[in-house]
């Protein structure tokens, strides 16, 4: 697989009976399909964990949210201890550009969760932006907050 622009990581991989490669995912408890996107979602995860320390147990993959009487899935959504949405990640292949229509999409998600940063990776690039809603602004800012520095951040909101 393609070299992505994250801490490397050791995934658990294995073939299924159709001989398919698939991936554990260590939030949802299972093992997935190892797509492009599947990939950039492992090693993103592993580096919010481990290098960003946010808690596994605050921290999910494809987060079933309703969104004018349609299901969506967020692919990742993290929350702080009181069980508010605080950070949402929308992912994409590394072959697939991050563009305006990909931004649109994960703020269609945060207007049901009201997440305080939002961000969008393809594994080769990564998008953080932290939302004001008191001035109905938001900042493009230049790496993903630890989780500390993420609560503290969305306290201020």
């Amino acid at each position: 697989m393609l070299h992505l622009n994250l801490p490397k990581c050791t995934l658990k991989v294995s073939r299924d009976s159709a001989d398919r490669l698939k991936v554990f995912d260590t939030l949802r408890k299972k093992y997935v399909a190892l797509t492009p996107e599947e990939y950039v979602r492992q090693h993103f995860v592993n580096y919010l964990i481990n290098d960003l320390h946010y808690p596994v147990g605050l921290t999910a993959n494809e987060v079933t949210i309703k969104l004018n009487d349609t299901t969506k899935r967020c692919d990742t959504v993290v929350w702080d201890k009181t069980g508010r949405p605080v950070m949402i990640v929308e992912y994409k292949a590394p072959t697939i550009a991050v563009t305006q229509e990909v931004f649109d999409q994960i703020v269609r998600y945060n207007m049901v969760l009201h997440a305080d940063y939002i961000v969008v990776s393809n594994g080769l690039q990564h998008f953080c932006c932290r939302l004001d809603y008191t001035n109905n602004t938001y900042q493009f800012i230049p790496q993903i907050p630890d989780y500390n520095a993420l609560i503290i951040g969305a306290s201020e909101n």
